[in-house]
C-alpha cells in the first residue's frame, strides 16, 4: 500500500501564477520546468509514486522536491552549494 506524502502542498495564487508560467517556458533550464510541474501535480494532490511515473522521474527526486517546496517555498527549488573542489578558472 503506497504511502500518502506527510507535504502537503498547498499553493497561493502568486505562487500558482508562477509555476504555471516556469512549467510552461520554452527558454527556462529543464530542471527548473520539471521541479515546477512536480510541485503543480502535487499541489493537485496527486501521490509521488505517480508525479514520477508521469514525468519519468525517481520517486525520490519527487518526494525531495515536494518536501524542500514545502519547508521553503521557491526559495527551495533553487541548488544548493555543492561540496567539492573548487573551481580554477572562473566562469
Amino acid at each position: 500500500m503506497p504511502r500518502k506524502s506527510p507535504f502537503d502542498i498547498i499553493l497561493t495564487t502568486e505562487e500558482l501564477n508562477y509555476m504555471n508560467s516556469l512549467a510552461r517556458k520554452y527558454t527556462a533550464p529543464y530542471r527548473d520546468v520539471m521541479r515546477a510541474q512536480v510541485i503543480l501535480l502535487a499541489a493537485e494532490g496527486i501521490e509521488n509514486k505517480e508525479i514520477g511515473e508521469r514525468l519519468n522521474l525517481p520517486r525520490k527526486t519527487v518526494s525531495k522536491w515536494r518536501k524542500r517546496f514545502f519547508h521553503e517555498r521557491e526559495r527551495g527549488l533553487v541548488d544548493k552549494p555543492r561540496i567539492g573542489r573548487p573551481f580554477l578558472f572562473s566562469p
